[in-house]
């Protein structure tokens, strides 16, 4: 099995685990997430730095997020800033599943050259919580995005619980 077979098949099994966990939780009611905000983060940017992320719950349905990303290094440098909206659109007791679109300023230095560009990513995806530690939010999602920093590109996107983002609750 070749490398991005191996990928996928790891991707699918940790799918089918996390939703088969999630299952078997037997609770009566959705979390409350309306009002809180969660500190954690992302690293959907598209020059691969590790972004600072804010998420606030605005209610049952809606939810936006600010990511910021720094990296002062002259050669190997840069910076991301976007805008995340969340639009919630099923829950289960202790996961919501939700569409996402967001818009980011990226920068990124290669070799001292120094290029900038946007980011727009149209996702669909989830956020689980383990039963116990409702504190926690850790997401996963797929989709689409649309980005320029050398060349405008097109690309399928898959983000894992590690990547999309991991929120911790106040």
């Amino acid at each position: 099995m070749n490398h991005s077979g191996l990928r996928t098949t790891t991707m699918l099994l940790t799918f089918a685990v996390i939703i088969g966990i999630t299952t078997c939780w037997n609770s009566a009611f959705a979390i409350n997430r309306q009002g809180r905000l969660g500190i954690g983060l992302n690293q959907q940017l598209v020059n691969n730095l590790p972004a600072i992320s804010i998420k606030l719950q605005k209610s049952n349905t809606m939810a936006f997020s600010a990511l910021l990303a720094l990296d002062s290094n002259e050669i190997s440098g840069g910076f991301g800033a976007g805008l995340k909206g969340y639009r919630i659109i099923f829950e289960e007791p202790q996961l919501n599943f939700y569409l996402s679109l967001m818009a980011a300023l990226v920068s990124q230095t290669t070799a001292g050259t120094k290029s900038n560009g946007f980011q727009a990513d149209l996702t669909m995806g989830s956020e689980f919580h383990f039963a116990g530690l409702n504190s926690l939010g850790f997401s996963f999602e797929v989709g689409a995005s649309i980005n320029k920093i050398d060349s405008l590109v097109l690309q399928t996107a898959g983000y894992h619980f590690v990547t999309a983002s991991i929120h911790f609750y106040l």
